[in-house]
């Protein structure tokens, strides 16, 4: 029988804990692909039933001064906003993706460029699938300012640079080593990300539940990518990077 005193509560927790720490760029990415899905799919149903239309309207309000075609803030502002927006259309992001996949070709890294690949066309279709199916309509001209098309949720310039951007950053601090880089270029795709959505709610062209379902959706989709190459790794013993897993041999 084990005695009370054979038990090492403090050596299991130290194992778990180093265990955790091992994978845990793969908890991090469940938690944002679980939390993504979950916010998406609570925002969809809010948003079908009508239950965020009072919430939406305060906050555009909020951002006009008085009258519906003056936006608060200075006259920076509003083309800093435009040129941020810009960041997150097809044109842009595609020439993006265009140049990374040029990139990580010339490297050979071929897993690495069908993931950012997959993960940019599986958004675009994802988006386009969505906004179809909800067919809601965008903010009233009187409040736009600047041209949009196409039906309003989820936001596509949100959910295509989290995807895009969100890819772009993973990948990157996968090729590092050092925690400091992995950190900024993470750090780095979540800013533009968020200024992107931001801008658009800013410019009148999307309600605030449209951007906020689109960051959930592109975080999701981006982590689900990020989930399958990582268990493609471990299936095949090698990184996205080229190199070989820990404990690999080298042939």
């Amino acid at each position: 029988m084990q005695r009370l005193s054979d038990l090492r509560p403090h050596r299991s927790l130290a194992r778990l804990i180093e265990a955790a720490k091992g994978e845990l760029g793969v908890v991090l990415a469940l938690l944002v692909l679980a939390g993504g899905m979950l916010a998406a799919l609570r925002l969809s149903e809010e948003v079908g039933e009508g239950d965020t239309r009072v919430f939406d309207l305060r906050v555009l309000q909020a951002l006009r001064a008085g009258d519906p075609h003056i936006l608060i803030g200075p006259k920076w502002l509003h083309i800093a906003a435009a040129d941020i927006t810009a960041l997150g259309s097809v044109t842009v992001l595609g020439l993006f993706v265009l140049l990374a996949l040029g990139l990580l070709l010339s490297l050979r890294r071929w897993s690495a460029a069908l993931v950012l690949l997959t993960g940019a066309v599986g958004g675009v279709e994802i988006s386009q699938a969505l906004k179809y199916a909800f067919l809601r309509e965008r903010p009233d001209l009187v409040y736009r300012a600047v041209e949009a098309s196409n039906p309003s949720y989820p936001s596509g310039h949100a959910m295509l640079s989290a995807v895009v951007f969100l890819t772009l950053g993973t990948l990157a601090a996968r090729f590092s080593t050092r925690r400091r880089v992995k950190v900024m270029a993470i750090g780095s795709a979540v800013l533009v990300s968020l200024l992107v959505g931001t801008s658009r709610i800013y410019l009148g062209v999307h309600w605030t539940s449209d951007v906020l379902a689109g960051w959930s959706m592109g975080a999701a989709w981006a982590m689900t990518c990020w989930l399958a190459a990582w268990a493609w790794e471990r299936r095949v013993g090698r990184r996205l990077d080229g190199s070989l897993e820990r404990g690999e041999p080298i042939s």
